[in-house]
């Protein structure tokens, strides 16, 4: 009963959080990008970029992660951008061949570093403290912009999600970025040791999660094995996943972290549920694991890094 209220506490949390958050536009190349920002009164401040996954748009992070009520916490702005029809330009250009990506010729990595040069002009953003975030298609771009502008960031997370050949051929970052990985055991749309996932939706020629765990290690001067393998507490033992986290021996600040869900899904873990319909969610894509919320979790790694 106790957890329960606890879910309903978080979702009325999120929609007053939502509430307060504003929508903008930038001009990319002529087109029309648009976002919504949640941006505290004070100036200077840490930026997170949230990229959500296809088929969502900015407002389902929004509504659906934590990411509202942590920044307002925690005092930093948070920025949720919105995919051209609902995808995102990743460095992957075979990915998801049934489902519709952004038009031809999208350019997000400018949209994102046009967002980012608007906010740090204006006074909001402190240039050294912005972070970029994302779930699934939104974990590819993150991951993409970590390789195309590390210039631009202090740090970055991808959540259920993995590199592809195309993705790491062209990952050349000009120098290392702390980099978080979250991704489920059980996930049927990025499969965790690679390949095709189960579903008639899934794309083909993934990575393993440990194979591109051992990509970032290597970008980052970090050695192959791993630093400590900790179980987290199980605090929702009937979500049916735990968690497991798994560092990496790196130079100081060129941290490389994962959190091993499993027999989580492909959703991001969290206190409130990531979907509209939970049931039919699960049935499609998984369980969502309890134990750790997503946003809270990369924000505190997030945080150590400016």
């Amino acid at each position: 009963m106790r957890r329960r209220w606890m879910r309903i506490a978080a979702l009325v949390a999120a929609s007053a959080a939502a509430s307060a958050a504003s929508a903008d536009s930038v001009d990319v190349d002529g087109v029309k990008r648009s976002y919504t920002a949640q941006l505290p009164a004070k100036r200077l401040v840490p930026l997170v970029v949230v990229l959500h996954g296809k088929t969502q748009r900015g407002a389902d992070m929004i509504a659906r992660t934590a990411w509202p009520q942590v920044a307002k916490r925690e005092g930093f702005a948070v920025v949720f951008p919105d995919g051209l029809n609902h995808a995102w330009a990743d460095a992957r250009t075979k990915a998801g061949p049934e489902l519709r990506g952004p038009p031809v010729g999208t350019d997000d990595v400018a949209f994102i570093a046009e967002l980012i040069t608007k906010l740090v002009a204006d006074g909001t953003a402190d240039p050294k403290r912005v972070y970029v975030a994302g779930i699934s298609n939104g974990g590819a771009m993150a991951m993409t912009l970590v390789c195309a502008r590390a210039d631009l960031f202090a740090a970055g997370a991808s959540v259920i999600m993995n590199l592809t050949d195309e993705a790491a051929v062209t990952c050349h970052p000009s120098r290392p970025l702390p980099m978080l990985l979250m991704n489920g055991t059980a996930d049927p749309l990025i499969p965790y040791e690679g390949g095709r996932g189960s579903s008639y939706f899934a794309a083909d020629g993934f990575w393993s999660t440990e194979e591109t765990l051992a990509f970032w290690r290597k970008l980052n001067g970090c050695e192959t094995d791993d630093a400590s393998v900790t179980d987290m507490p199980d605090r929702a033992p009937a979500d049916q996943s735990t968690v497991t986290r798994i560092t990496s021996r790196c130079p100081k600040g060129h941290d490389v972290v994962l959190y091993r869900i499993n027999q989580g899904g492909h959703r991001t873990p969290g206190f409130a549920p990531d979907a509209r319909f939970p049931k039919l969610a699960t049935s499609l894509l998984g369980p969502q694991n309890g134990d750790i919320d997503g946003a809270e979790t990369i924000w505190t790694f997030f945080s150590q890094f400016p």
